[in-house]
């Protein structure tokens, strides 16, 4: 091999790792993105091992509402039953027997995440099967459910009211005056 050839092996070698051309790197992902993904590719694979599987566009809320309620069993909130001493209490004084849930905060925030991945993934607002109203159902009783079994009620945030009238309205003394 001539000199000429060994350099111009060496210059081939050095751009094919990236040596003198800098490719730009992507942007790391932030902490919501990277649970955002992580939480679509679960959602994936639980569809891809129901049997039959599921694909991503027969999916719809009865699969999510399913996929909810399995995450319960890895859930690390303690959810007293009625029949249990500690129920109603928000700090017991002792252990009991009741299961560990996914909390309601938990699942609400994952819903959003996921409603925004499907969207991402190409599926429309109006077929997102996380944005369907059985959904928002759901997770009203969870939320209930668990505020009772722990002793604290959720105060609902009162909405401002923005008062905007249209212009008709607006002035009602001088049209009767």
């Amino acid at each position: 091999m001539s000199g000429d050839q060994r350099t111009k092996d060496s210059a081939e070698g050095s751009s094919r790792s990236g040596g003198d051309h800098h490719q730009p790197q992507p942007a790391p992902l932030s902490r919501y993105e990277s649970q955002k993904r992580r939480d679509w590719n679960t959602f994936g694979q639980y569809l891809k091992n129901q049997r039959p599987p599921v694909s991503l566009s027969q999916c719809n809320c009865n699969h999510v509402l399913d996929f909810l309620r399995y995450l319960d069993q890895f859930g690390k909130t303690k959810v007293h039953l009625h029949g249990c001493v500690f129920f109603g209490q928000p700090d017991p004084p002792a252990p009991c027997t009741c299961p560990l849930r996914q909390a309601w905060g938990s699942l609400d925030a994952l819903i959003g995440r996921l409603r925004a991945a499907f969207e991402e993934h190409g599926g429309s607002t109006e077929t997102n099967p996380f944005g369907n109203g059985a959904i928002r159902v759901y997770l009203r009783e969870v939320k209930e459910c668990q505020a009772k079994a722990r002793g604290i009620p959720y105060k609902k945030k009162k909405k401002k009211k923005a008062q905007i009238r249209p212009r008709d309205e607006a002035k009602p003394s001088m049209q009767t005056a």
